[in-house]
């Protein structure tokens, strides 16, 4: 079976969480720097079946587009070029780099260990994945 990805990209460092084989858990993968995305993406695949990814929407708190945006939409084209056969759907990722901390702070990590910003992408990803699983 496959699995559904989740990606937070980001200019400098991309988050990425997957669901398991049955889609009913979301789980951090990894945080990449983004440049290799690609790279990274194309032997993932190549290891395991992934039936769409879902990709984080930056927007303002009013429905406008971010500074983020067009970053956003220039992957999502890379991405339909590098992999036509996986649909790519994009989702509101409003607060969840602010629940990403949150979760960090709930799960007691130190303050030295919430600065690691590789860590909130992670983790963002995986709240994008876990509110798509939910809402299905």
């Amino acid at each position: 079976m496959a699995r559904i990805m989740a990606i937070d990209y980001g200019k400098k460092r991309t988050g990425l969480a997957v669901t398991d084989p049955l889609k009913l858990i979301a789980t951090g993968l990894t945080t990449v720097a983004t440049h290799e995305l690609i790279p990274f993406l194309k032997k993932y695949f190549a290891a395991e079946q992934v039936e769409m990814i879902l990709i984080g929407e930056p927007k303002h708190l009013d429905g406008n587009d971010t500074h983020a945006t067009p970053l956003v939409v220039e992957c999502i084209r890379i991405i339909n070029k590098n992999f036509p056969d996986i649909p790519v759907k994009k989702v509101d990722e409003r607060f969840t780099s602010k629940m990403a901390f949150q979760t960090m702070i709930d799960s007691g990590l130190k303050k030295k260990d919430r600065q690691n910003k590789a860590l909130v992408d992670e983790i963002s990803a995986t709240i994008i994945l876990q509110a798509y699983l939910q809402a299905m």
